[in-house]
This record gives C-alpha cells, structure tokens and sequence, in this order.
C-alpha cells in the first residue's frame, strides 16, 4: 500500500521551493529528522509513494485540527522517483540539505481549502510545520485521492484521452498527468476542431490529436513539461507511438528521419518510411533542443 509524506514550507521558504520542484529533488535538514521518527518516516518512503508539500498557511500553534478548514496557498503533490539517500551536491543556496528524495511533481493548486485534502491531512501538515518542515507519515494515500477527486480532469478533456507512456505508475498519479495533458490539449487546440499531425500533416479531428511532449514528461524539468515548445500536435492513428518509441526522430534541420529499428517488421518499416523527409510542422530554434534530447536519447 503506498504511503504519503507531508512536508510543510513556510512563506521564507518559496525560492528553495521553486528550486528543488524545477529539480525534481526534496532535503531536509539533518536536524529536522533528528526528531523521534522523523529520519525513519523518509527513509521508508518507496519509489511510487507520494510527497504532498503545503506552502504558505496560517500560524500552526494552535489546537490540534485547527487546520481542518484553513487554505494554503500552495500545494504540490509528488511522487518518490528515488528513495532516501544522502548528498551534499550545492542545490538550495541557504543550506545543504543532504537528506533527499527525487520527487517527480504531478500536480501543483494555489489557495487548497483544508477540505480537498481532508483533516487528517492538514492536521500532517500543521505538525509538520511544528517540526521544522520534517515529514509526518501517514500510512495510505487517501488524501492524495481526495484531492485527484476534487480537482478531477477538465470538462472539455476526451473521456478516451490517453496519457504518457511513461512517468505514472500508479492510477493515481495518472489522474493527475491525465489533468496535465487535459491543459496542454486545451493550450494547443485553443478550442479548434481538428488540427494537423505535427509529422505526417494530416488533419483530423482534434480527438485523434496528442498533445505530445517531445522531450519525454519523466525527462524533462517542472519547467518543462508545461513549455508549449516542448509540446508537438502528434495524430494517435500511428504517428505517435512512431515517434514516442524512437522508430522516427527529427534532425537538426527539422527533417524525419527513419531510425533502422524500425525495419524489426516489414509493416512496421512501412509505416515508418512514409514520414521520412518530411518536415515537421513549427520547427525553429524553441523546439531544437527538445527533438535534439529524442534523437539523442530515444532514437539512438
């Protein structure tokens, strides 16, 4: 069963906020977890299990459940990419904070009412802040399914709408990246019908059309992920998987190109020949670096 950890981040702290959600990394002090248990709750933390992190509330000595129904004005929730480990490798510029998970960050709400997360939650988080930001442990990920429920996709997303191949484990978390590419898709779109395939030009109707990270979503930074450079229009009746997986990639001069594995079947060498020398659609000096990570980094 996987577990979350609540972490609080006082006002004074949203620049090392910023910092570690763009790096994909959590720390904390050494003397934070010094406190009973503090060290044990992050060290039992798994990859898939979730960091829910709350910034900026109220004063938090008060009364037990005095945070039921306060807002915090920020609210991210994570997932553990990389268990516990130790590094003093420079990351915040205040202080070393070399007891660290990776965190992969799924979603992020300003001004969160106590109760889209629940009691229980908020009470984690007040205690939390009463213990210098260490983590409070609780043992299921109900408040993390709370809040997926509250939030919910966008009402103009395709119930059928897919998701990233990579990068969400758990049903959970696929909620929160379904919202993401709910976003994006209404980013590219911006409210049309149907839209040309980035590499085959196609135009279909916009149901059959991905909003596509070029540089994969468990790749790329916080920043990213929500670049609308790092986001092709890619058709889901072939295109997209051609190119998720490699079997096409973009040159430096924004041609397709065929990648040989492609020739592991004669349809599927077909399939892929019919987009070579093709230019893909919006190239420029904002999507190079991106296409340049696939071909480097899928393609090869």
């Amino acid at each position: 069963m996987p577990k979350t950890a609540y972490t609080y981040v006082p006002s004074a702290s949203r620049t090392n906020l910023e910092i570690g959600l763009d790096q994909g990394v959590w720390g904390w002090r050494s003397s934070a977890l010094d406190r009973a248990g503090a060290r044990q709750a992050v060290q039992s933390l798994s990859e898939g299990d979730f960091l829910v992190l709350g910034h900026k509330g109220p004063n938090s000595r008060v009364a037990p459940g005095g945070w039921a129904d306060i807002t915090l004005q920020h609210v991210v929730v994570a997932e553990v990419s990389r268990p516990y480990y130790t590094d003093g490798a420079p990351v915040w510029p205040d202080d070393d904070y070399p007891e660290r998970i990776g965190i992969n960050v799924l979603e992020e709400e300003r001004n969160v009412q106590g109760d889209a997360l629940g009691a229980d939650a908020m009470e984690a988080l007040r205690l939390s802040a009463n213990k210098q930001g260490a983590a409070v442990l609780r043992s299921d990920i109900a408040a993390v399914v709370r809040l997926a429920d509250a939030l919910s996709l966008a009402a103009d997303a395709p119930s059928d709408m897919t998701v990233e191949h990579d990068g969400a484990d758990s049903a959970v978390a696929q909620v929160f990246v379904r919202r993401e590419q709910a976003k994006l898709r209404k980013a590219l779109l911006r409210g049309a019908a149907e839209m040309g395939c980035a590499l085959c030009g196609r135009v279909l109707p916009s149901r059959l059309i991905r909003a596509a990270h070029i540089k994969r979503r468990s790749a790329a930074t916080r920043s990213e992920r929500l670049m609308m450079a790092n986001i092709m229009p890619a058709c889901l009746i072939g295109c997209d998987e051609l190119f998720e997986h490699g079997y096409v990639y973009v040159t430096g001069d924004g041609t397709i190109a065929v990648n040989p594995k492609s020739g592991s079947t004669p349809d599927l060498a077909v399939a892929a020949k019919t987009l070579e020398g093709r230019l893909v659609a919006d190239y420029g000096s904002h999507r190079a670096p991106f296409y340049g990570w696939h071909r480097t980094n899928i393609a090869n």
